[in-house]
């Protein structure tokens, strides 16, 4: 029997930090060799180059739009 497992993307934290400036990362773009954080800025700014060479991008960005819960 095979089993197929879809992983689903972690979320991002305040904790995690964009590598081009620092702020607050709201998308993860998936290299062979390891991610890049960035910002919701940076990731309007560099997404067509990302689009053609990363493996995947998990992007975050909704979050900045939605209801808090409070």
């Amino acid at each position: 029997m095979i089993v197929n497992t879809v992983e689903t993307p972690s979320r991002l934290t305040a904790h995690d930090r964009c590598d081009r400036c620092g702020a607050r990362a709201y998308v993860r773009a998936a290299f062979a060799h390891g991610d890049l954080l960035f910002c919701a800025h940076h990731a309007r700014q560099y997404r067509p180059n990302l689009d053609q060479i990363a493996l995947s991008i998990d992007d975050f960005t909704a979050s900045l739009t939605e209801p808090s819960a409070n």
